[in-house]
């Protein structure tokens, strides 16, 4: 394949339209994600934002036909129209040509069809002459992989999955705002058989993480002394690590006995985080123990860790046991155990990560998410506007001083308000960008153009009406194939789908 890369294609296209260089990034996404379609992946043909006209199912791989008049670039599909169904109202999630379908609508879109199949009630199916209509049908595709059971994972989730069984641990590192934790929460759930839920309304899914976090009132001890203490542990933990954090918090130690009746400090023996969750996987091998450490490399990893480290390669699980100094007991880690570690790539106020721990995690980066800013305000494209600041932030000052989706979120959905968004930009991202700058403001300017006041060096306060177009202004349209060349014609490269 000559484009390996989604960046090898976007410098391709750069060269081609230079005055599109904002766009071409998605641009390249979309071509790439459409030429790696393989047999089996799901198509879903919409028109407009509201409107189903066929789910189809991929037969053959990506083709260019060079003696086609149009289409050059095709794809086999089979198409099935009875999915052919409209919404009442528009779904943002066909914002781009070729899109990932979100699972929620992927759901909504069986489940239309299945009802409507069980009432016996017709189908609203496209005649071949509506289909056939001149112009671009846009396409939303669901990766489906064999062997995957009908409510996959999402890719997200399924690469941390099998990162967790390969390696037992997993740092999620990248930008702020990211969704690293929850993401890892989101492995969680799936972890705990309830994968139905990654993308449920957000005070369901609540609800479920509450009662996986929850601590049993009681646990079954084994006849010793405080057995059931230390038993106790829920099937989901978090912790936050941080420069006070320490062994005694994780593994053991002597810790202030609240319940003493003496006077004077009373110290007792007591288990932490790690110790009380393998006790508690220990009693229930066949449930998945899930400890998500945030914040993982701003603790001192191998003081907290100790000499637990070494149990946590998958091979030694269960078999080989270690002394712990503190009390003298042997100790093994369950199989059943998984830690998931979040890790901001941004902050410059903690070192690099042990090698010997280094080694014994597996490590996946967390990109900015744009296909989760389907939606816009006051014409400005939410997901234009974060792919344009970040290819500003990232030629200042490299992939790990992104922005990340989350904030242009609220409640899981993108910002709907020019309120909401005036918020986002001078409240959460402007601080952030400024913190980056270190408070030069040559570098300010650079990032955020004419936003900044020449004589201030301050980005200036603006209308929440007015903000919109200042954005697009300067992220989007500068930057994308908005531009007219010199005839007046778009400057926007043209790619066809058969």
């Amino acid at each position: 394949m000559q484009y390996e890369t989604d960046l090898e294609l976007k410098a391709a296209l750069d060269q081609q339209w230079p005055r599109s260089t904002g766009g071409n990034l998605r641009l390249a996404r979309q071509m790439l994600a459409f030429r790696d379609l393989e047999r089996g992946d799901l198509v879903v043909a919409n028109r407009g934002k509201s409107e189903v006209l066929a789910v189809g199912t991929v037969v053959g791989g990506y083709a260019y036909d060079p003696e086609a008049q149009t289409h050059r670039h095709t794809v086999g599909v089979d198409w099935d129209t009875s999915y052919a169904q409209s919404f009442d109202a528009p779904r943002h999630a066909w914002q781009q040509t070729l899109a990932k379908v979100p699972g929620n609508l992927m759901r909504q879109i069986r489940h239309r069809r299945d009802q409507r199949e069980a009432n016996e009630v017709p189908g609203l199916v496209s005649d071949a002459n509506g289909v056939g209509e001149p112009g671009v049908v846009e396409t939303a595709v669901e990766v489906r992989r064999p062997g995957l059971p009908d409510a996959e994972l999402p890719d997200d989730v399924r690469k941390v999955w099998d990162l967790l069984e390969h390696k037992g641990q997993v740092v999620l590192q990248g930008p702020p705002g990211t969704g690293k934790t929850r993401l890892a929460l989101n492995v969680a759930l799936a972890l705990a058989g309830h994968a139905d839920l990654i993308e449920a309304a957000p005070g369901e899914r609540a609800a479920v993480l509450a009662r996986l976090s929850a601590v049993p009132e009681e646990a079954e001890g084994t006849g010793e002394e405080g057995a059931s203490e230390k038993a106790r542990a829920a099937r989901l933990t978090m912790v936050t690590f941080h420069p006070s954090y320490g062994y005694e918090d994780f593994v053991e130690g002597f810790r202030p006995d609240t319940t003493a009746d003496e006077a004077g400090l009373n110290l007792k023996m007591k288990d932490g985080v790690f110790l009380r969750v393998c006790a508690a996987a220990k009693k229930a091998p066949d449930d998945i123990y899930l400890i998500v450490v945030d914040e993982i490399n701003r603790g001192d990893l191998p003081r907290i860790l100790g000499e637990l480290i070494t149990l946590l390669e998958l091979d030694k699980r269960g078999s080989v046991s270690i002394t712990l100094p503190t009390s003298g007991r042997q100790q093994t880690v369950p199989p059943n155990v998984r830690i998931i570690g979040t890790m901001n790539s941004a902050d410059r106020s903690v070192g690099h990560i042990d090698s010997a721990i280094r080694r014994r995690f597996a490590f996946l980066d967390v990109p900015p998410d744009l296909d989760s800013l389907d939606g816009e305000v006051e014409g400005l494209g939410l997901a234009s506007l974060l792919e344009g600041l970040n290819e500003r932030l990232d030629a200042q000052f490299g992939p790990n001083h992104l922005l990340g989706q989350a904030y242009l979120l609220a409640d899981d959905r993108p910002l709907a308000t020019a309120e909401q968004l005036s918020h986002a930009f001078h409240h959460e991202i402007v601080p952030l960008v400024a913190d980056y700058c270190l408070g030069r403001p040559e570098m300010l300017r650079a990032v955020l153009g004419e936003l900044v006041d020449d004589g201030t060096g301050r980005v200036v306060q603006t209308n929440p009406t007015d903000l919109p177009g200042m954005l697009a202004k300067v992220f989007v349209t500068a930057g994308t194939a908005q531009a007219a060349d010199e005839d007046g014609a778009s400057a926007e490269p043209e790619w066809d789908e058969g």
